[in-house]
């Protein structure tokens, strides 16, 4: 059963199997296949975790047998929206779990003079606004990226009730900054590292993600 650390944060079972997973793609060893592999896994959760909380209704279906089934059925649309480049990785994931899923792109980058984060290009469903939106990034570090994506989601009218960041590992002073902006986003999360170190990468962490993902 998930957990809730902080408020709106949902963290993921800390079972034996997650730790397994979490030990190979934190393995600074670990081929680039493998670390493909077992992180596509983790994401999957993610996406299952963050479906999970979406609204249902009751739904009574004929079965075979001739017998009735007092089920549910999902209520509302969901979008992904990834925050190039490594967010992309997570795109399968939840291709895997909802068909035909609508997914739109926001590329977010350091400007160099202001070392701050800047928006280059976004990409969205017109409709966006009247559906839940996933949105994917795995670490979430300082949290200005998220920061910056999310402030363009509700400027396009998605309310932030409707949004799910997805992350595979965070720190609490990133849910912490992340929350003084935005308090009614939900984060699911597989792991809450203890923090980050002088140059801003979360400790133990992976390393890149988007470089062990996509390149190393």
């Amino acid at each position: 059963m998930s957990t809730q650390p902080f408020k709106n944060v949902c963290l993921l079972p800390q079972t034996n199997q997650l730790t397994g997973l979490y030990t190979i793609i934190r393995d600074k060893n670990t081929t680039r296949p493998d670390f493909i592999f077992y992180a596509d896994r983790i994401i999957r959760l993610l996406v299952e975790e963050g479906l999970d909380h979406l609204p249902v209704v009751k739904k009574t279906v004929a079965t075979h047998t001739g017998e009735n089934y007092e089920g549910v059925g999902f209520q509302g649309n969901v979008c992904g929206v990834s925050i190039v480049r490594a967010g992309e990785s997570m795109e399968q994931g939840l291709r895997d779990c909802c068909r035909s899923v609508r997914i739109g792109k926001i590329l977010i980058q350091r400007d160099e003079e202001t070392a701050m984060p800047k928006l280059f290009y976004e990409k969205l469903p017109e409709d966006i606004a009247d559906r839940y939106v996933f949105l994917l990034d795995p670490m979430l570090a300082t949290g200005g990226s998220a920061i910056m994506a999310t402030d363009v989601l509700i400027k396009r009218g998605v309310k932030p009730e409707r949004i799910f960041f997805l992350n595979l590992i965070c720190c609490e002073e990133g849910i912490q900054n992340y929350h003084k902006a935005f308090p009614e986003v939900n984060i699911v999360t597989g792991c809450i590292d203890k923090g980050l170190n002088e140059q801003k990468y979360l400790v133990p962490g992976l390393g890149d993600f988007g470089d062990r993902y996509y390149c190393i």
